[in-house]
């Protein structure tokens, strides 16, 4: 509707601004014809006649006369008699026929005294210029016809904005009252009437009148045997508005400049869902000027209530060179230019007709335009069923069906984990603003699991045994909430799992309506490990040294451990990591590192190892578990044998070269150390037994070579 009265008030000063230029055009065209009617005066010779208006002189400076026919008498045509202004009888009549026509708009409209006097003061202006103004009767005829055209526009516009000031003539103080038979009648009226001014708004033939009754005598029948509210009742109202505008503007076109037109060859075509259509628009110029170097494009959206159209390009333009002007409207359409376009409707787009518009940029008399003009012309579309309707005004029809959609939903507790008992509350709405939806009927239905068809399961189960839930009402652009408690199966995997809302429902006169929605509700598994028994080897060494220590990770949950890690660490040891990975459930992951002894241990040994991983999330989750390993300070003593150190003290030397050599090692080492202030460090990683063993396999190779 606020297109609608956009267009009109638009339209009004389009008729005002035309009736305004034959005003001012009028006298000069007069002044015209009386100067190429002046007689000859007596005393100037006839070859002294000034020429007429629009004839060349034949000499001026610079120039080369002409050549003049030999019998100018003969040869010139005879200029045809001017038409003859209108007479004082027929300038009555007109204002009779305008004063009539003031009535019948009276009578369309059901005018008041203010819309009276609105049209008063036009005829009143109309009345003065008829009186001042001599026209032929070609002129007078267009004037009136204007002048016709104004008024019904004021006439239009004065209602509209009433109607924009009181809603409707259905009395809303009380939205919650029942309706009764006078709040009937008054819709009733309210509905005849607006669809007697789109007859007289649009000039609509019987075809589309019958269309008209047909959504009009259903609007009475529902409203007459429906108990509703007041509320209800005025929102149903203008969605059979919306319905019965849809119904008019089939084949109407609307612009919003004075010479730029859509020609009458123009056709609404009709296409379905999915389906390509050409849209050839007749472009034509009702101006007198040429028009040049043209561009039009469709205004083109990504929403489906404003294009009905898939935008597959960046751009249609298409350009013209030139329209030429034109002084008729035969000539205009004979002109005229056409423009394709192919466009493919979208899958999801409504029934109903949607508004097409175009912008056309031009430059007239050289001067570019600074803003395009705009024409509109309209294409019935076929959506899927269940798709909506749209209004002529390019606004989503109130008359369209009403979706039910889920907005959001918790779980209560939060997290739900498999085995759980928890309660779900489902948030939905109505996202019509003006129809109520009735006896609601909401089931939920979990999606099916299981590989082959002899194993499967539903993964939420309603502890009450019944998964259906009823509502009784939802109010026009309302929130409601549906709530079930339901249990999750113990051996659900850790992933989101699938609720399906199947709602049913009914809004106005429109009954058993569908809709399908659907909720995904995260469940989650307890993560679970366990470890084998460390092996350290060996348990205890010495400061610097170091020690194996090897274990395995099991998973024994049902949920894959992410970016396992461990991590040991103590005051005796360096900290030392290692990266498992990934584990998936029943998987097994192999620690094995290299500990490195920092300090002598001060305690019982224990090595703390963490143990890390994370959720599906990102969760990071971390256990500790011990090893023991000790750590020990070196002693020097560890270097000689006990054998050794007899044999040095006793200050018994042996015969033979193997051992004489051996001892002058030992000395020359010993002696080395002492003078430049230091030892050597000889690092055991055996035991005192591997030592001993080692030592006897030194005197068995002596001996034998002795």
């Amino acid at each position: 509707m606020k297109m609608c009265k956009k267009r009109m008030w638009k339209r009004g000063l389009l008729c005002l601004g035309l009736a305004a230029v034959c005003f001012l055009a009028e006298p000069a065209g007069m002044c015209v014809n009386a100067a190429a009617d002046t007689p000859v005066s007596a005393d100037q010779p006839a070859g002294d006649q000034q020429p007429d208006a629009g004839v060349q002189p034949t000499e001026e400076a610079g120039q080369t006369p002409a050549p003049q026919p030999e019998n100018p008498q003969t040869d010139q045509p005879e200029t045809p008699p001017a038409p003859a202004n209108v007479t004082d009888e027929q300038k009555n009549a007109a204002k009779q026929s305008l004063q009539s026509y003031m009535q019948d708009l009276k009578t369309i409209y059901n005018l008041n005294d203010e819309g009276m006097a609105k049209l008063n003061s036009v005829y009143k202006a109309a009345e003065a210029d008829i009186n001042n103004n001599a026209r032929t009767e070609a002129k007078l005829n267009e004037f009136v016809a204007t002048t016709k055209s104004a008024l019904e526009n004021v006439a239009y516009l004065h209602i509209n904005n009433n109607n924009d000031n009181s809603g409707s003539n259905i009395k809303t103080d009380d939205p919650d009252r029942i309706i009764n038979d006078d709040d009937r009648g008054d819709a009733d009226g309210d509905l005849l009437h607006y669809m007697e001014s789109l007859e007289v708004r649009y000039r609509l033939d019987e075809k589309v009148m019958e269309n008209l009754h047909k959504v009009f005598d259903s609007a009475v029948y529902y409203i007459a045997n429906t108990e509703m509210t007041v509320g209800e009742l005025a929102a149903y109202v203008s969605s059979t508005k919306s319905n019965m505008e849809s119904t008019a503007v089939a084949n109407v076109t609307v612009t919003t400049s004075e010479f730029l037109q859509v020609g009458d060859n123009w056709a609404t075509p009709t296409v379905s869902y999915g389906q390509s259509v050409s849209i050839v628009l007749p472009i034509i110029n009702f101006g007198t000027e040429e028009l040049n170097d043209l561009i039009i494009e469709p205004a083109t959206s990504t929403i489906v209530t404003e294009w009905p159209f898939v935008p597959d390009k960046t751009g249609y333009l298409q350009t013209e060179p030139y329209i030429p002007g034109n002084k008729t409207y035969e000539a205009a359409m004979q002109n005229r230019r056409e423009f394709t376009f192919h466009f493919t409707a979208r899958e999801d787009v409504m029934s109903g007709f949607y508004p097409l518009k175009f912008r056309v940029w031009y430059t007239k008399s050289g001067i570019r335009c600074e803003e395009p003009a705009e024409v509109t012309v309209y294409v019935r579309t076929v959506g899927r069923p269940g798709s909506g309707t749209i209004g002529g005004s390019g606004e989503e029809s109130s008359g369209a069906k009403p979706r039910i959609i889920v907005t959001g939903f918790e779980t209560n507790p939060s997290q739900v984990y498999a085995g759980d008992t928890f309660m779900l509350n489902i948030h939905v709405k109505n996202t019509s603003k003006e129809l109520a939806v009735t006896n609601l009927l909401f089931d939920l239905q979990a999606a099916v699991e299981g590989e082959d068809k002899t194993n499967t399961y539903v993964a939420f189960l309603p502890t009450s045994g019944s998964s259906s839930v009823y509502m009784d009402k939802i109010s026009p652009d309302t929130d409601a909430v549906i709530e079930i408690e339901m249990t999750a199966k113990a051996d659900l995997a850790q992933k989101p799992y699938v609720l399906e809302v199947n709602m049913k429902y009914d809004a106005g006169s429109m009954f058993d309506l569908t809709d399908t929605a659907s909720v995904s509700i995260p469940i989650n598994q307890e993560s679970r490990f366990d470890i084998s028994t460390p092996e350290v080897v060996p348990d205890s060494i010495t400061v610097g040294s170091q020690s194996n220590v090897m274990f395995s990770i099991y998973n024994t949950g049902k949920t894959t451990l992410y970016n396992v890690q461990v991590k040991m660490y103590a005051d005796s040891v360096e900290e030392t990591t290692a990266f498992v990975g990934n584990l998936a459930s029943g998987a097994t992951g192999n620690v094995d590192v290299m500990v490195t002894g920092a300090a002598a241990t001060m305690d019982d040994g224990t090595i703390n190892v963490d143990i890390s991983y994370e959720d599906n999330a990102g969760n990071v989750t971390t256990e500790t578990r011990s090893v023991i390993l000790y750590v020990t300070e070196e002693n020097f003593e560890e270097f000689v044998s006990d054998d050794f150190m007899m044999d040095m003290g006793e200050g018994e030397v042996q015969a033979g070269p193997g051992k004489g050599r051996i001892i002058a090692i030992v000395v020359i080492s010993l002696l080395a150390a002492a003078g430049v202030g230091a030892f050597v460090v000889v690092k055991i990683r055996k035991k005192k037994k591997e030592a001993s063993l080692l030592a006897d396999d030194l005197l068995s190779i002596e001996e034998e070579k002795n």
